[in-house]
């Protein structure tokens, strides 16, 4: 996004190509803001899974689950929000990409209760959870099984919109033990995708010959079940 414009070129290209512009410019006017509004604000602190989307400077994508108890996703004022970043399996795919791309697109959707989603684009950066934690006296220090982030992941906004409910399924939490901080690959999921045996396209020896083990979420992610349409759910 250009500053000063809403939506992309490639955006306004396509509405121009297939007679949209009229639609599209309804949801920038009434939907899409430049900050978190107070309902926002409220959203983001019951949501306990976020997507997150980054690129690297070459354009190469990522999509990432980060996952918490309430808050874990911490607005800290109407245009800055932080999450927290553990110990995972010191791949750092997301924050790799945002030490060379800082812009960001996450997505947190509510499953269980209004069926609801959130779009907030921005630009991010890294910073140690010693650092941030001296400058914002209410960062959450309530973290599951005691566990400090490392660092954390802070996010200027820049686009805040709603994703509507048309096509996100009903699910009920259900009761989901896990166990962090550990480097046992049964644990984590074991080679889940039997991706060790299978044959590599590439011929990079570095890549061959490492052992490729099922990636740890960082953060908590708590267990759901699908509800069928028609059933309340909660």
């Amino acid at each position: 996004m250009q500053m000063g414009q809403i939506g992309s070129a490639g955006e306004r290209q396509l509405q121009s190509e297939y007679g949209t512009e009229d639609r599209a410019a309804k949801f920038y006017s009434d939907q899409m803001l430049d900050h978190l509004n107070p309902m926002m604000i409220e959203f983001i602190g019951r949501q306990e899974i976020a997507f997150i989307a980054t690129a690297d400077a070459s354009g190469e994508c990522d999509n990432s689950l980060r996952a918490g108890t309430p808050g874990f996703m911490h607005v800290i004022d109407s245009t800055t929000l932080a999450y927290p970043e553990y110990r995972g399996n010191g791949v750092m795919a997301s924050l790799g990409n945002i030490r060379e791309n800082p812009h960001v697109g996450i997505i947190l959707v509510d499953f269980v209760q209004d069926l609801i989603g959130l779009h907030v684009n921005g630009s991010a950066r890294i910073v140690e959870d010693p650092v941030l934690r001296s400058e914002i006296a209410d960062l959450p220090a309530d973290h599951t099984n005691g566990r400090i982030p490392e660092r954390w992941v802070v996010v200027e906004v820049e686009e805040a919109y709603i994703h509507c409910r048309k096509h996100i399924p009903r699910m009920a939490p259900v009761p989901r033990h896990r166990e962090w901080g550990t480097d046992d690959v049964k644990r984590k999921g074991g080679d889940y995708f039997d991706a060790k045996a299978t044959p590599r396209h590439d011929t990079d020896d570095q890549f061959a010959e490492e052992p490729a083990t099922a990636a740890l979420t960082q953060t908590m992610s708590p267990g759901f079940s699908v509800v069928p349409a028609g059933t309340s759910g909660n």
